[in-house]
């Protein structure tokens, strides 16, 4: 096996072992399967059958359901006994946090239990602890004593196991030892993993969830390559980015992480976590299986096999360019806004990627989710906003007298031809990746003079059905040829819907700038129906997403928003609305909103602030990790969230509309 996956220029699913979940297979060679979570209170029997009901017959193949104490985890043999008698079959899995005793009775009624490596057996105070390796040894004693009669329970009835590491609440052993890191928990995984191995127990799958799809990635090959040098042999994997939050965001970043990894043929199943009712998050769980399910990623023969690895899956690191005009080196990534469809443009088109116009001053308003760049078909009969430039093909653009803002996009080769005149400052060399147009010997010259010529920006698409991997295998030869122009990544979608374009758009430039392989990014969608008007807007809302989502470009407030379920103590759709609606212009604030304690602080993680439910009607309000307010009423705690912002520098008033 290379490094974490079986293939980096192929789609090949990783071999791991087979598990059983009631009367479903996954793992080996079965489809990746798709789950959601209910959201009622787990006594609430009939709402909860009803929820999980919905969910089924939207395609959920498992159903998990929270088991806080002993009272849900009873509780969901009445719920059980409800599904089956309607006919619903469907797997229950029963998820567990903090409490050892409600696992070891759910292990006895339902298919399946989760549970979590940081708060099964320990209880998180945010303490700084030293341990000799005597003494660490001596806690895995404990953990080993308290999790075995679990094991055993589980051996008896047959029920499979996920070890569940979330990044956000590690425990205080495995943050003083590792840290709050990729590392730390593989680690935290690990140690149960090798005592359920002892136990010759191995109906188990693994996961690694963060609200950061860098951290995530970086986390599930961590702990495949640890998996296989220790063991030598992997256990099925269940992916998902932690609060990923609702609409167009939750599901970029939902997409970003999962797809990631399913494109390197990681994952045995997936949910997608989204502030949303649950079995809306059924069909954007589809859209991502079914590239891998119908043809869409194939072998692409001609594309060279990667010998040595020139950079590492598991750390970020951007990849060392010189720098263009405002690409590359130091410059955060780069947006390109398509208009080749428009037959003209006007002031007002721009309006869609954050340009303004306002006759009266006769003065540009620039946004912060601006476009960088828009590739069109002819100069704009206007003068363009002070920090806009502009691409044309190359005959087009010779063809513009005032070339200032304006630059070539070339094939190949046009730009090899010295005949023809190049631009002085910056030259776009358009490269479909390993398609059969490109000779070997038109891709040394072209390489060859890539290399010398400090004005190129390299612009890579792939027609071909594994993109992704086209493209990221060039950027590898471009790292082993030492050639270190920018790189912008294109990437076309053919799809129907735009809710399968985002999830493609966000595959396949999310897995490359997970790597720090990508300069800037174009999304460019082709309609079947050309009487479809251009989605300008909405393209380059769902670029900057995608930039946002990797932290690759911050633009806008991030909201880390967990998805609801049986342990909320708020309406949590309606309130992650309402915050958005009065913080949605602090650029670079991340913001928290948990349901419970279970999922703060410890699961936001990385959060600048948060709002927990700390009990019915009650807020807690965060600062970082430092609980600044305790118990607020529900009522006036978005206000009180505000004071802190404010409180805390955080705050600016919103521009005037």
């Amino acid at each position: 096996m290379q490094w974490y996956c079986e293939s980096l220029t192929e789609y090949k699913r990783l071999p791991v072992r087979e598990v059983k979940v009631g009367e479903l297979l996954l793992g080996a060679n079965h489809p990746v399967r798709v789950q959601t979570m209910t959201t009622t209170d787990t006594m609430d029997t009939a709402a909860t059958v009803e929820q999980a009901i919905r969910c089924i017959e939207a395609g959920a193949e498992l159903v998990r359901i929270t088991a806080p104490s002993k009272n849900e985890a009873e509780n969901l043999r009445n719920i059980k006994d409800a599904l089956r008698k309607r006919g619903y079959t469907t797997p229950l899995v029963a998820d567990i946090h903090f409490t050892p005793n409600a696992a070891e009775i759910a292990a006895g009624i339902v298919e399946k239990v989760r549970i979590n490596p940081g708060n099964y057996v320990d209880k998180k105070k945010f303490e700084q602890l030293e341990y000799t390796d005597e003494e660490y040894a001596e806690e895995i004693d404990r953990i080993r004593e308290r999790f075995t009669p679990l094991i055993a329970i589980c051996k008896q009835h047959g029920t499979a196991m996920r070890i569940g590491t979330n990044h956000g609440s590690l425990s205080d052993r495995i943050m003083s030892r590792y840290g709050d890191t990729a590392i730390g928990m593989v680690e935290s995984a690990m140690e149960f993993l090798r005592i359920a191995r002892a136990q010759d127990y191995h109906n188990i799958m693994l996961s690694m969830k963060s609200s950061n799809p860098q951290v995530m990635v970086q986390a599930y090959r961590l702990l495949i390559h640890h998996m296989m040098n220790e063991f030598g042999e992997c256990y099925p994997l269940h992916l998902g980015v932690t609060e990923a939050g609702d609409g167009e965001d939750g599901r970029i970043k939902s997409a970003i992480g999962i797809g990631t990894l399913l494109e390197d043929g990681i994952g045995d199943t997936i949910r997608v976590s989204l502030t949303e009712d649950p079995e809306l998050e059924i069909p954007v769980c589809k859209d991502l299986v079914k590239r891998y399910t119908n043809g869409t990623v194939q072998t692409k023969s001609n594309v060279p096999a990667v010998n040595k690895l020139p950079y590492s899956p598991f750390d970020y690191k951007r990849r060392e360019t010189i720098e263009v005009n405002n690409i590359g080196g130091r410059h955060v990534p780069i947006v390109i806004a398509d208009f080749s469809k428009y037959a003209t443009i006007t002031a007002k088109d721009l309006e869609a990627i954050g340009y303004m116009y306002d006759e009266g001053s006769d003065k540009w308003f620039i946004g912060d989710m601006a476009a960088d760049y828009i590739f069109c078909n002819e100069a704009l009969p206007f003068e363009l906003p002070g920090t806009l430039k502009v691409l044309l093909l190359y005959n087009n653009w010779i063809a513009v007298k005032e070339k200032v803002g304006y630059y070539p996009l070339l094939n190949a080769v046009q730009y090899i031809d010295d005949k023809l005149a190049k631009s002085s400052s910056a030259n776009f060399v358009m490269i479909d990746c390993y398609s059969e147009g490109y000779p070997d010997q038109q891709l040394e010259i072209l390489f060859e003079r890539i290399k010398s010529d400090p004005t190129v920006v390299l612009c890579l698409s792939s027609k071909e059905k594994n993109s992704m991997q086209c493209i990221r295998r060039m950027f590898i030869e471009l790292i082993e040829r030492s050639i270190k122009n920018p790189v912008v990544v294109i990437t076309d979608s053919t799809h129907d819907t735009l809710d399968e374009s985002l999830i493609h758009y966000a595959v396949e430039t999310g897995a490359l700038l997970i790597d720090g392989f990508t300069d800037g990014i174009c999304l460019e969608h082709h309609y079947g129906n050309s009487t479809v008007s251009p989605q300008t807007g909405l393209l380059n809302s769902i670029a900057f997403g995608i930039l946002q989502a990797t932290r690759t470009r911050i633009s806008k407030t991030e909201y880390i928003s967990c998805p609801s379920c049986g342990r909320t103590l708020f309406d949590l759709q309606e309130t992650t609305a309402k915050i958005r609606a009065v913080t949605n212009h602090l650029k670079g604030v991340k913001i928290a909103i948990m349901g419970c304690i279970v999922n703060g602080p410890g699961e936001m993680a990385d959060a600048d602030f948060g709002y927990v439910g700390s009990g019915v009607g009650k807020i807690t309000l965060y600062r970082g990790k430092e609980v600044v307010k305790r118990n607020v009423n529900s009522d006036v705690a978005v206000d009180e969230l505000i004071k802190l912002l404010k409180e805390s520098n955080a705050w600016v008033d919103a521009p005037a509309v």
